[in-house]
């Protein structure tokens, strides 16, 4: 009978296995978010109240849209530090076409067309001029700042339409910045998984040398990943410049490092090949909650960025100590 109970079980533990090896950081990061919340709305019911739910879920939802082009460029073995930068300037570019009377759907597509070109202009530096992507996009970030800064000088952009004001329209009860999180990131995953186009993406980040050897044109993917990278940074700046009633035209503080970090901790391996964009999301939803807890139980929010740290240096050890054992 033992026998008979271990055969059958063996196919269950066996898809079990897969499933957990194939998303097991993605499951650990949904494990810790639910656990904050449970934990958090134990201690004070009113982090479970519908207002402070909503925050969480709302709030980074740009973040996890931006670390979804993210964690493409990181998979493809590169990274972008210039992404903060970008959004910033994306975010103002739009506010202003939109004060300035211009269509709303000018001043929206104008954000996610600039967001391409300029993401494409770092692929093409990357993949063609062989620069290391942290050099070009670290140039790049200062190109963006400085701009900006130079052009605006921090100054407020008021007066916006009400319907330029996307990340506060309502679906069913639910914000627009996560109904825009959540289907991106599906769609996402799909094509990531399914589309022969982007397993070359995990291809060029696992081994470029054997994705050349299968006949993959390497450069142009490069170039097409930070492309699209760019795209959901265009769409991350409207859903952030959209959230209050006025823009600041300065860079948002440590966004770019939030951005990787979402990548990195949702389990994406900072040495390329490896990792979802579902992770990602994920990630970039446990900050909000964690934030969100510090605040309730009266910790001070600044431990937030010591347990960040603390998050990515045991996932990149954990990353580590896999490759080790597959090899």
């Amino acid at each position: 009978m033992d026998a008979v109970a271990t055969a059958a079980l063996a196919p269950k533990n066996g898809r079990l296995a897969r499933i957990f090896a194939a998303y097991g950081q993605e499951l650990v990061v949904l494990g810790l978010l639910l656990a904050v919340i449970a934990l958090s709305g134990a201690v004070n019911a009113r982090f479970l109240s519908e207002n402070n739910l909503n925050s969480i879920f709302s709030g980074n939802a740009y973040v996890a849209v931006a670390a979804i082009g993210m964690s493409m460029v990181i998979i493809a073995g590169h990274i972008d530090v210039s992404v903060g930068s970008l959004i910033g300037v994306l975010a103002t570019i739009s506010g202003t076409l939109a004060v300035r009377g211009y269509p709303i759907w000018v001043a929206w597509v104008a954000s996610i067309v600039a967001g391409i070109a300029i993401q494409a202009v770092n692929g093409v530096l990357v993949a063609y001029a062989r620069i290391p992507a942290i050099v070009v996009t670290l140039g790049m970030l200062s190109i963006l700042k400085g701009g900006l800064i130079s052009a605006t000088s921090g100054a407020w952009i008021t007066n916006l339409p009400p319907g330029f004001l996307l990340a506060q329209f309502r679906l069913f009860g639910i914000l627009a910045p996560v109904w825009f999180a959540a289907i991106l990131t599906v769609l996402a995953a799909l094509w990531m998984r399914y589309s022969a186009l982007g397993r070359s993406i995990y291809a060029v980040g696992g081994n470029p040398d054997a994705a050349r050897a299968a006949g993959i044109q390497t450069k142009p993917t490069v170039v097409f990943v930070f492309a699209l990278h760019g795209l959901f940074a265009g769409i991350a700046a409207i859903l952030f410049a959209s959230q209050l009633q006025v823009i600041q035209s300065t860079v948002p503080p440590n966004l770019e490092l939030n951005v990787i970090t979402a990548s990195v901790i949702g389990g994406v391996s900072i040495l390329g090949g490896t990792g979802t964009v579902i992770g990602s999301t994920l990630a970039a939803i446990l900050f909000a909650a964690i934030g969100s807890s510090l605040i309730f139980l009266n910790v001070s929010a600044y431990w937030l960025k010591a347990v960040l740290g603390l998050l990515i240096l045991v996932t990149v050890l954990a990353d580590m100590a896999r490759r080790r054992r597959a090899f």
